[in-house]
């Protein structure tokens, strides 16, 4: 099972030299690390126990100047190796990066009493109870990276911490938090990190957040050895063409494609109480400037930098020192912080907090992007929301939605049996997910229109008038009838028995065919027709000729050339 286990303890106590003496490799690569004989970033080294386990191992700085880099490395970390010099003990970095393992929630680890070779038996006796109190239920060994002083005992020890540690989810987006980039020769550029979640392998298209860059993964290592695919929990690098080494920075994460969301602001619940406006927000292998607003444990982080983020990151806050943590409830949150909408996703069940994110339709996509719930709790989520084709509705949204859209649609209906539908662009706004909700609604849709089911157009008492005006249009031939009634005249064409021109005019069907099979074979004989050539050939004066070139411009039957109509191509058939 992939795991990470990362170091930790104060300068000079003797963790670069227990990773060399554990896995036989120098994790100061540095020129002025070996030149100081002082971590200053961070290094890596596989360590494999007895049973064949491998794990990777990340070697992090101790002086105080690099807690930065203690962070970035930290953050990426299955199981600590906390090291305390068996000659002074514990002294302020180790203090401070136990907290910040806490504050991460890496739980399980092994103490390492080092330099057991430099002190009395009483003292090493002493600094082996001080690192038992010092870290309640952790094993604490005895060792000496010189003489090899019980390194078998602390790798059978770190295999035991490992046993319970969950395994990280490969089936989850991917995330690669980027901690280093280099460029190789006839490879280019690489970037390494601890891949958190997810797999990746060559092949495979990310997108490096939070440039907004999409890249292709051309080859993935696992400490040196090419993989075909590299699961999470694991130290991995990947090259990464067309992109240049200045294009990445520690910080950076490699994401499925919105997967994630990128925001200057995070939602949090806080983890300590003396907590300044100003602080340092480590999160992943990043780090930005951020001011907090704060509302009793709930706050808004306010960054100077965008980050990558999803719900339950662990966020750690420094200012001089390490002031406390914050657990990410929110990575792209509104503006305003509102502490019982945090309540809700700091305790809900994923049903209630998809609602939540629902205010307005969604895609199952956005939701995603949202990183506030995890796939399997996105699933369960939607399962309480309402669906219609791609978009997501809270229930109780629709149902509001729906008694408006009917008392609109049964006020229509009381005024006018006629013409009781109301446009769907009046009803709704036009948004992406419109044609989603009016499915939803139980309405009937005709020609862009809505009525009440069963409450489509009917002439009621009006059925007198309508033969009235039939007559009238039998009777007017192609010259047509001025309509009064311009609400009947709709009707009457949508049931197909009347055609509406320009002007407030009307001509029958028979007319209007009549008009149109003329104006077919004179365009098939002559190649178009003029306005006075239609009016001369239907015996009828130019206001009418004329309404009808317009009508069948707009029935897709002609296009206008100059003075002329020709016919349009799916009309020559």
């Amino acid at each position: 099972m992939p795991l990470t286990i990362g170091t930790a303890g104060h300068v000079d106590h003797g963790k670069t030299w227990l990773v060399r003496a554990l896995t036989g490799k120098d994790t100061d690569r540095l020129p002025e690390e070996q030149r100081r004989g002082l971590s200053i970033d961070l290094g890596y080294a596989q360590l494999e126990l007895e049973d064949g386990r491998r794990l990777s191992l990340i070697d992090v700085p101790g002086h105080e100047r690099f807690i930065r880099n203690m962070v970035a490395g930290a953050s990426g970390i299955d199981l600590f190796l906390l090291v305390v010099d068996g000659g002074e003990g514990p002294r302020a970095q180790t203090h401070e990066h136990l907290r910040i393992l806490q504050l991460l929630r890496i739980g399980r680890g092994v103490v390492a009493v080092a330099k057991a070779d430099a002190v009395s038996d009483e003292r090493l006796e002493q600094a082996v109870f001080e690192a038992q109190e010092l870290v309640p239920g952790a094993e604490v060994v005895a060792v000496s990276a010189k003489t090899g002083r019980g390194l078998d005992q602390l790798r059978a020890a770190i295999g035991r911490a490992a046993d319970p540690v969950a395994r990280r989810d490969s089936e989850l987006p991917t995330r690669l938090w980027i901690d280093r980039a280099f460029t190789i020769a006839g490879i280019g550029t690489v970037a390494t990190g601890t891949l958190w979640s997810g797999s990746v392998a060559a092949g495979d298209s990310l997108r490096l957040e939070p440039a907004g860059r999409d890249v292709r993964v051309r080859a993935v290592e696992v400490h040196d050895a090419p993989v075909e695919r590299a699961e999470a929990g694991q130290r991995v690098a990947v090259a990464l063409p067309g992109v240049a080494r200045g294009d990445l920075r520690r910080g950076d994460a490699l994401v499925d494609p919105g997967a994630f969301p990128v925001a200057y602001r995070l939602d949090v619940v806080l983890e300590g109480d003396e907590i300044p406006a100003a602080v340092t927000a480590h999160l992943g292998s990043a780090s930005a400037p951020a001011r907090v607003v704060r509302r009793g444990n709930y706050a808004q982080l306010r960054l100077s930098e965008a980050v990558v983020a999803a719900r339950g990151d662990r966020v750690v806050l420094r200012a001089e020192t390490t002031v406390g943590g914050a657990i990410v409830l929110d990575p792209a949150p509104p503006r305003r912080l509102d502490p019982q909408r945090l309540e809700l996703l700091k305790g809900g069940d994923p049903v209630s907090i998809a609602r939540e994110l629902t205010h307005e339709p969604q895609t199952a996509d956005s939701l995603r992007a949202r990183g506030v719930l995890a796939p399997a709790e996105l699933e369960e989520g939607l399962r309480g929301l309402v669906h219609s084709d791609n978009w997501y509705f809270r229930p109780d949204w629709i149902e509001e939605l729906r008694a408006s859209v009917w008392k609109r649609l049964q006020g229509r209906l009381e005024a006018s049996a006629i013409d009781p539908g109301v446009a769907t662009a009046e009803l709704l706004p036009q948004r992406d997910w419109t044609a989603a909700a009016l499915s939803l609604l139980d309405v009937e849709l005709r020609n862009g229109k809505a009525y009440l089911p069963g409450g489509g157009p009917t002439l009621g008492g009006r059925a007198e008038e309508a033969t009235r005006l039939a007559a009238e249009l039998e009777h007017a031939g192609l010259s047509g009838v001025e309509l009064s009634d311009v609400e009947l005249a709709r009707y009457l064409e949508a049931e197909g028995r009347l055609v509406r021109l320009g002007d407030g005019r009307a001509i029958s069907v028979g007319a209007y065919e009549a008009a149109r099979k003329a104006l077919l074979a004179e365009c098939t004989q002559a190649g178009a027709i003029r306005l006075g050539r239609l009016r001369d050939l239907l015996g009828i004066s130019r206001k009418p000729a004329q309404l009808l070139l317009e009508r069948f411009d707009s029935d897709g039957v002609t296009r206008r050339q100059g003075d002329e109509r020709v016919l349009r191509r799916e009309a020559r058939g």
